[in-house]
C-alpha cells in the first residue's frame, strides 16, 4: 500500500510538470518523447508511470477533476459567515482554474479522447450550477445584491483571464498582487449588500493570493 502510494505522489508530480504546456498549447502534437521531456525525466522514467499517451492525459484530466471536486455543495452549510468563506473559496478556486482548462486544452481532448472531455464537461457543469445556487441562495437570503449570477462567472471567466495576463499587467503598470486584491475588493463589494461585508473575514484571503503571486512569479 506504501509503494502504491508513493507511486501515485511521483505520478502526480510528474503530471503537474506537464499542465502548463498541455493547457497553453494544447497536446495533439506531443509525442511521448516531448511529454517526456516536458516532465524533465528520461522516456525510460516516465514507461514506468505511464504506458500511454491517453493515460497520461487522463491523469491530467483526473488531476483537474479531484480540484474541482474539492468544495462541496455551499448551500448545505448554515449561517451567514458560510457565504462569506464560500465565496473566498470560490474565488480562489477561479483564481487557481485560469489558464488551466482552456480552450485550446478542451478542443484537443474533445476531438482526441471524447470519454475524457465528457467526464471533464461534467464535472465543470456541475460546479457551475452548484456555483449559481450558491449565489441564488445568497440573493434570497439577503446577503448578496441582486444582480445576475450568471454575469458574476461570464465575468470570472473574462476578467479573471485578462488580469492575469501579463501583457495586461505590463500595459497598466500592474503587479498580479495589485491585481488580485483589486479583484477581490471589486468582486466583494459588487457582490455583498453594505451591511453584510462583516461577514467576510479578508484575513483569510490574504495568504491565498500570496500563494498564487508566488506562482505566478515563478512561472513567468
Amino acid at each position: 500500500m506504501i509503494l502504491d502510494s508513493q507511486k501515485e505522489i511521483t505520478k502526480s508530480k510528474l503530471l503537474k510538470k506537464l499542465l502548463s504546456s498541455v493547457t497553453v498549447d494544447g497536446f495533439q502534437h506531443l509525442r511521448m518523447d516531448d511529454i517526456a521531456k516536458n516532465m524533465a525525466v528520461s522516456r525510460a522514467t516516465m514507461y514506468k508511470h505511464f504506458s500511454s499517451k491517453e493515460e497520461v492525459i487522463e491523469g491530467v484530466v483526473r488531476i483537474f477533476i479531484d480540484y474541482l471536486e474539492k468544495l462541496e455543495d455551499p448551500t448545505k452549510e448554515d449561517g451567514e459567515k458560510m457565504f462569506g468563506m464560500w465565496f473566498q473559496k470560490l474565488f480562489e478556486q477561479s483564481v487557481n482554474l485560469v489558464g488551466r482548462i482552456t480552450d485550446v486544452f478542451l478542443k484537443d481532448l474533445q476531438v482526441t479522447f471524447p470519454d475524457l472531455y465528457d467526464t471533464l464537461k461534467s464535472t465543470l457543469n456541475k460546479r457551475e450550477k452548484m456555483t449559481l445556487e450558491f449565489y441564488q441562495d445568497g440573493k434570497n437570503k439577503g446577503i448578496f445584491n441582486p444582480i445576475n449570477e450568471k454575469f458574476i462567472l461570464l465575468q470570472d471567466n473574462i476578467l479573471l483571464r485578462e488580469i492575469m495576463d501579463i501583457k495586461f499587467l505590463l500595459y497598466n503598470q500592474m503587479s498580479i498582487q495589485q491585481a488580485l486584491n483589486d479583484y477581490y475588493e471589486f468582486k466583494k463589494i459588487q457582490l455583498f449588500k453594505a451591511e453584510k461585508l462583516s461577514i467576510v473575514d479578508d484575513a483569510i484571503i490574504k495568504p491565498i493570493i500570496e500563494h498564487v503571486v508566488e506562482k505566478f512569479n515563478r512561472s513567468l
